[in-house]
């Protein structure tokens, strides 16, 4: 078993961590792959990646997977932490010829026992509707490639709706569907709808309706990832050109940019109440982005290569209502929601949207995120209101220089007490305090702090300004360091792969080289509110950070119960929650944890 801690062996693989709601623990035999178990040769694949739904059968276990390794795509039974993986009995198995799937969506809405709708997209450019269960495959969109001819590089069913569908293209391109509707069988021509900063949104002109609704284009370059706000109102899209912006989805207006610190966006995601935008990409950081503000809030460093997936953990995302004691992040209270994150995001934000709208001070709030990047590690992050309300006023907990003090929530629930005290979060910054607590002295960071401060001195007092220049030069070296020197730093830790800060792939390369002839000159964005420079903003440290694959990582999805997981040799495995072990099969008790094969 490997030892929390970590072991001598530079490149050992870890099979359990601890945060401060107890121990998460990799369940071996609850690993879904190809059936042979044999590692997939993954040069030159596209990512592997999985999608989950809840077909609500009688049963009882309604979750089912959809996973894509190289030219095949499986559809299984998930068993998750309750009973060991069948491999040997997939629903339905498509093994493709000269093109390979990229990405898939289940419809949420429509989903049966009986029925489901998957849309598959591929690297060729078409997008296949297909039904696993029946296997049946429907329809074929841009069969002919007339629309795009490059990758689907993201494929999502519209919120609320049955037959909706939005397409991105590593062409920058994104198509609006229809299911009911055809492709037509000449190429679209199209009349411009609306157009903005670096946008433009046209519709298809012909005399019946036909695919596609819209076409939008993005940015210079790929469109890497697109995601729906929580209400369906907005969309956040990431691109090779490094910006992340946020459209009003039916009025088609953008609601604001944002610029990586280098190199492009990779991935995004929303928090479970849409105010905040987590994205990451090529500069190996993960960055916070306010939806309300429209503006940076913090960075966080943890990652030693590009990071390939971010995402909300929905279930430990919690709101400190009135009573301090209450633990709204536990496990009790949701036991009989396995919908995958929908019951409980709406949890979470209806609460979340409650609470900001009707108390004119903060939530006492914490958001748990998740990123896994090409470094092969995990990291686990906490935002908290230091980051979130900075000059505001902070309960004594908040600064209290003993962070493992009498108040740490006990091990096993999924809980969050003001803000993550045990967590090891600590405030610096006597310019968000107001006037130090009687009794609490200064604390001077802290290297394991969660959260570094913010750097602006917001107070007149002399002593305050100079602290707070003194540790943002502090935080201002570290992230110089951490970011150029990496090379020399962890050559021991190169995992076949290029540093993303010295070298990039030629595609990559040329096309930022085309890039910077255009509007987009990084050198004009840095120090902007665009892309503050790394000392103006709070520097977040992850809660952990493991290595858990042999290869790239490009899944990380949080259930109820599990943290799900994927790498590029095709093993989607399954983490266990704190206390959830105990419902798996006693022979997956008995048993060791187990390293990944």
């Amino acid at each position: 078993m490997a030892a929390e801690g970590g072991g001598k062996e530079i490149n050992e693989i870890k099979t359990q961590f601890t945060t401060r709601e107890g121990v998460y623990k990799l369940l071996t035999h609850s690993e879904y792959s190809r059936p042979n178990r044999v590692p997939f040769n993954s040069q030159g694949s596209n990512p592997v990646k999985v999608s989950f739904v809840n077909v609500n059968d009688q049963s009882g276990n309604g979750d089912r997977i959809c996973f894509n390794v190289g030219r095949e795509l499986y559809f299984y039974i998930y068993k998750g932490v309750r009973k060991a993986a069948d491999l040997s009995k997939p629903i339905d198995k498509r093994i493709y010829k000269g093109t390979q799937p990229t990405c898939h969506d289940f419809n949420h809405l429509t989903a049966t026992a009986e029925r489901v709708s998957l849309l598959v997209g591929f690297s060729a450019g078409q997008v296949q509707l297909i039904d696993p269960i029946k296997k049946e495959t429907s329809k074929l969109f841009n069969e002919e490639r007339l629309i795009d001819k490059s990758r689907v590089t993201c494929v999502k069913w519209v919120p609320g709706s049955e037959s909706l569908f939005l397409v991105a293209h590593s062409s920058g391109n994104m198509y609006l569907y229809n299911v009911e509707h055809t492709c037509g069988t000449t190429a679209p021509h199209y009349q411009l709808l609306k157009q903005g900063e670096n946008y433009s949104v046209h519709t298809c002109k012909s005399k019946s309706t036909r695919n596609p609704l819209l076409k939008w284009t993005v940015g210079e370059g790929a469109l890497n990832e697109f995601s729906f706000s929580p209400d369906g109102k907005f969309l956040v899209c990431v691109s090779q050109d490094g910006f992340l912006r946020v459209f009003n989805f039916d009025a088609v207006e953008l609601h604001g940019t944002m610029k990586s610190y280098f190199g492009g966006l990779l991935c995004v995601c929303w928090s479970p109440d849409g105010k905040y935008i987590v994205t990451g990409g090529e500069d190996d950081l993960v960055t916070v982005w306010s939806f309300v503000d429209c503006r940076v809030i913090a960075r966080g460093h943890g990652h030693k290569s590009w990071v390939s997936v971010v995402a909300f953990d929905h279930y430990t995302t919690s709101v400190e209502d009135a009573d301090p004691m209450e633990f709204s992040g536990s496990d009790e209270d949701f036991q009989d929601q396995i919908h995958f994150g929908r019951d409980r995001a709406n949890s979470s934000q209806s609460r979340l949207s409650k609470r900001n709208s009707t108390d004119s001070r903060p939530v006492q709030v914490t958001y748990r995120f998740g990123s896994v990047g090409q470094d092969t590690q995990l990291c686990l992050w906490d935002l908290t209101e230091d980051i979130l309300f900075p000059h505001l006023p902070l309960s004594r907990t908040r600064t209290h220089t003993n962070v493992m003090n009498a108040t740490s929530p006990p091990a096993g629930g999924d809980v969050a007490v003001r803000g993550g005290v045990g967590g090891g979060i600590v405030s610096n910054n006597p310019s968000t305090n107001g006037t130090n607590t009687p009794g609490n002295p200064l604390p001077t960071p802290l290297p394991r702090s969660n959260s570094l401060p913010h750097s602006a001195a917001t107070t007149a007092n002399s002593k305050s300004s100079v602290m707070d220049n003194t540790i943002a030069t502090g935080v201002s070296k570290f992230a110089t360091l951490s970011i150029h020197d990496r090379k020399e730093r962890h050559h021991e830790k190169d995992h076949k792969r290029n540093h993303s800060m010295g070298h990039i792939s030629s595609k990559s390369s040329d096309k930022l080289n085309m890039l910077t002839k255009t509007k987009t000159d990084p050198a004009k964005t840095l120090g902007t509110l665009l892309c503050p420079r790394m000392e103006d903003i709070p520097l977040l440290e992850p809660l952990i950070c493991k290595k858990i694959a042999h290869e790239r990582l490009t899944v990380l999805i949080f259930l109820e119960d599990c943290i799900v997981t994927a790498c590029q040799e095709g093993f989607i495995c399954t983490w266990a929650r704190p206390g959830k072990v105990g419902l798996s099969s006693q022979n997956q008790d008995s048993s060791p944890s187990g390293t990944v094969v």
